[in-house]
């Protein structure tokens, strides 16, 4: 028994018990290691002119043998000499395939040959689930074969075995079951079937392995109620080919359309599909879908955004959140790419790469979604419908830093046209002279068409916004402007400022006051409106805190911490109401204060307030209709 070259039997206990955090990747990592030998001993056959060496003479096998709890993974490739043995499995951490790329450039070639190991540790992995492995081996061109056996930490031994062929045998000894883990699953077709399916579908070279098929039966035989007769035919478990990978003019549609719902659980079609591929300081292929409906988590705590990234085809994890900006987390796909892993092939040794990844494919997904825009309205707003909400919590969350990348992808609904419109559509169709873009808090474009602000806006022959999510308002301040021309609250006190100053505001001053007085700290400020046509009265805010926004706040958890707007009430001059509240004041100031309250109410109502104390107003307007 021969001691492994490194320090000592926490090494290997490391390297099974820590580093992989999913047993079952131990099949990726050796499914793997069988694409590398087939793939350095095809390099060799180019390199060196050998024939009767082509792609299709590879292939990689799976055995499983329940009697006897073994799982043999093999494969024609390469093979190793007893040196070879010693030198590669002897010492862990001493990767072969990572000292064949830096002796042939990577191994890159016209044939795409790219190994794909680094570290030398994946094949420990088989230790997770066997408590003995060995491996037979006859490299190409020898004669000789050999058996590496080890049953972990403490060693292994070298002897001389027979093998018919060239090539490498793997063979694990599956360990018995325990109260916490069943590893008799590794021996079982489906399980295998699975697992290949889900990690090593797109390695080069077909998997094949022995499945259980069952003769088609006699109608005399189901009736006597006999068993189907089974027996074992190979069956290639990988499809081998990654669409992604295939020329664009290769596929239909209806391919790219399969592809989605077998791989990402949905059984209708995307809105549609983005096949691209970059070449340089960092080079992938990437398939990205946008889902023609919402995900049903989609907009909770549960939700998992994330890309699945693989290495050559071979699948490193099912979400991957670092090469997705989150305000196009709705996007599935994958991304293929030859990355700097770390040791266990399960997340990135640096960032840098993802974040250039994360860059180009923002870019590329809004220049997409823009082209939809421009050239396909109608499945854009379908698109918009599903996921306007997430692009707006982008601009949000993002403090402002997202402006440039997702400014000219959100929409909101026109009073006017009752359509989504764009900003820059909104601001093309404004004057010269024009400076804002106005929008109004509701949620249809009724409810902001019957604003008492709005009439004015719209007589004058200005459009309005519809901001019917709590988001819109906070979004926009992140914007700030638009092509130069600021985002106006109709329901912003300046917005009737903005008209020369009622001269009432002076003459009736104390009737004015006294109206502020009876409010008390419920509002800021009491005028006449020059703002208002036939509504006689109506709230607005002055500040930064808007009435959208303090109603947004107040429904937190923590209350918006107490933040209030300044609440203006604006009372329409020429409006018949005006002239009863300078009756009842002339006559008994007082009573000033009853009417107040019922004003103020009212325009809670129309600005989509809560009134605070609906009994005591009906008491209020019943005792005021019976006098």
């Amino acid at each position: 028994m021969k001691s492994f070259k490194t320090q000592s039997k926490r090494v290997l206990e490391l390297m099974i018990n820590s580093i992989y955090t999913h047993r079952e990747i131990f099949l990726r990592e050796l499914l793997s290691n069988c694409s590398d030998a087939c793939d350095k001993l095809y390099f060799k056959g180019l390199k060196e002119g050998l024939s009767g060496l082509t792609r299709s003479d590879f292939k990689i096998r799976i055995t499983a043998d329940k009697e006897n709890r073994t799982l043999t993974v093999s494969d024609n490739g390469i093979g190793m000499t007893a040196e070879e043995l010693e030198h590669n499995l002897g010492t862990i951490a001493e990767s072969g395939s990572y000292a064949f790329k830096n002796q042939n450039g990577n191994a890159k070639t016209e044939d795409d040959v790219n190994v794909i190991g680094q570290f030398g540790v994946g094949f420990y992995s088989a230790f997770m689930v066997a408590d003995k492995v060995e491996v037979y081996s006859k490299a190409f061109g020898s004669e000789e074969a050999n058996v590496w056996t080890s049953s972990g930490a403490e060693g292994y031994e070298i002897k001389k075995a027979e093998k018919d062929g060239y090539g490498t045998d793997i063979v694990l000894h599956i360990k018995a079951d325990s109260d916490d883990e069943k590893y008799s699953e590794f021996l079982e077709e489906y399980e295998i079937k699975n697992l290949v399916k889900k990690y090593s579908d797109y390695i080069r070279y077909p998997i094949v392995m022995a499945v259980t098929k069952y003769k088609e039966q006699s109608e005399e035989d189901r009736k006597e109620g006999k068993p189907m007769e089974s027996y074992k035919e190979d069956q290639t478990l990988n499809s081998m080919t990654p669409l992604w990978k295939k020329n664009k003019s290769e596929i239909t549609e209806e391919e790219y359309n399969q592809f989605y719902k077998d791989n990402f659980y949905d059984y209708k079609d995307p809105v549609m599909h983005i096949h691209t591929s970059t070449e340089g300081t960092v080079s992938y292929k990437a398939l990205l879908y946008i889902p023609s409906e919402v995900p049903y988590n989609y907009y909770t705590k549960n939700y998992e955004k994330g890309l699945k990234l693989y290495t050559d085809g071979v699948l490193i994890t099912d979400k991957c959140a670092d090469v997705i900006p989150d305000c196009f987390s709705f996007v599935k796909g994958l991304i293929d790419s030859e990355l700097t892993l770390n040791i266990s092939r399960e997340t990135i040794q640096h960032d840098r790469q993802l974040k250039l990844i994360e860059s180009n494919i923002e870019k590329k997904i809004k220049s997409e979604l823009l082209d939809m825009q421009k050239n396909d309205r109608e499945k854009y707003d379908g698109f918009y419908k599903n996921f306007g909400l997430q692009l707006k919590y982008g601009l949000y969350s993002g403090w402002g830093m997202n402006k440039d990348l997702l400014q000219d992808l959100i929409m909101f609904k026109s009073v006017k046209s009752g359509k989504y419109v764009t900003l820059k559509e909104y601001v093309t169709g404004l004057g010269e002279d024009d400076k804002y873009i106005y929008y109004g808090t509701g949620r249809t474009e009724t409810a902001v068409k019957s604003l008492p602000q709005s009439e004015k806006i719209l007589e004058s022959g200005k459009d309005i916004l519809v901001f019917s999510d709590d988001v819109d308002e906070f979004a926009v301040r992140m914007l700030g402007d638009y092509e130069g021309k600021q985002f106006k609250n109709v329901m912003s006190e300046d917005v009737s400022a903005g008209s020369e100053e009622d001269k009432r505001n002076e003459d009736d001053k104390e009737m004015l006051a006294a109206v502020k007085e009876a409010l008390g700290e419920k509002i800021s400020k009491v005028k006449v409106s020059t703002a208002l046509k036939t509504h006689a009265v109506a709230l607005s805010s002055e500040g930064d805190v808007s009435l959208e926004m303090e109603k947004v706040l107040s429904a937190m958890p923590n209350g918006g911490t107490g933040v209030k707007a300044n609440k203006v009430l604006e009372i329409n001059g020429e409006h018949p109401v005006y002239g009863k509240l300078k009756e009842v004041f002339a006559a008994d100031k007082d009573k000033i204060a009853d009417y107040a309250e019922i004003l103020y109410s009212l325009a809670r109502l129309t600005s989509g307030l809560e009134v605070e104390d609906p009994t005591a107003i009906s008491d209020k307007i019943i005792d005021l209709i019976s006098k």
